[in-house]
């Protein structure tokens, strides 16, 4: 039965995406904030149908950033996507180039100011996310970066990347990092979605005068380990998780 359910969820949500593309667009085209409400909207009306749907109720803890800076997050599942985007006022990504042409989304990102970057060409990737963020053209507000550079599934490894550090340095700001444990109820590569609580949580924020090395390991450390206490909190052993799958890749 939850599989049915999570399958009716998932075609109405992209149901819902297009009406709200048709509905908001033509405003949007000539007036950002329009986009910007578009994308709250659509975040909310996910996480209202969530709860009574599938049994996926959600929340936000810490303070919700604001104004200028950089939002280092943890991201396990298009979900800890729409909770980030249902809260803060002017989101723009980091993303991968694919994203460009998805339909609907695709044209959101680039309204709202996201950068597109290679993944495949790693100092390229850099050199041009550096060059897109810092475009006197580009929308200002709230830039989320994934410090792992894509989704991982909850209790999985995947290093952290330098990218981060090279916008933390070169852009001078106040970072955000943002805990998860989304992956828990919605995994990345699956239809099944399980009742719960998600959260996303915003912790203390990092102030610009770190060096990249101190930055790095403190935004790992604090992310790492909030996730794995969400995770808990959830009823999922993230530690134990990890060191199974480090088993299994040396067997």
């Amino acid at each position: 039965m939850q599989l049915i359910r999570s399958l009716l969820f998932n075609i109405q949500m992209y149901v819902a995406m297009f009406l709200l593309f048709c509905w908001f667009t033509p405003v949007a085209i000539f007036h950002r904030p329009a986009a910007y409400a578009a994308i709250r909207t659509y975040c909310r009306y996910v996480r209202w149908s969530a709860a009574w749907m599938i049994g996926l109720k959600s929340e936000i803890r810490g303070t919700v950033p604001q104004g200028e800076l950089i939002i280092a997050a943890k991201h396990q599942s298009f979900f800890d996507i729409i909770l980030i985007c249902s809260v803060i006022p002017a989101p723009r990504f980091i993303a991968k180039k694919e994203l460009r042409r998805t339909p609907m989304l695709g044209w959101y990102a680039r309204r709202v100011g996201c950068v597109f970057v290679d993944r495949g060409k790693r100092g390229k990737a850099i050199q041009d996310m550096v060059a897109g963020v810092t475009d006197p053209e580009a929308p200002k507000g709230q830039l989320v970066i994934y410090p792992q550079g894509t989704r991982v599934a909850a209790g999985a490894d995947k290093p952290y990347k330098t990218g981060v550090g090279a916008l933390y340095t070169r852009l001078g700001q106040t970072c955000v990092p943002a805990a998860t444990n989304v992956g828990v109820f919605w995994p990345r590569s699956a239809v099944l979605r399980k009742p719960g609580l998600a959260v996303v949580e915003f912790l203390d924020p990092l102030g610009p005068d770190l060096s990249i090395e101190a930055f790095m390991a403190e935004i790992e450390t604090r992310i790492e380990t909030a996730s794995d206490a969400l995770m808990a909190e959830a009823g999922f052993d993230a530690p134990a998780a990890r060191a199974a799958g480090r088993t299994a890749s040396a067997e």
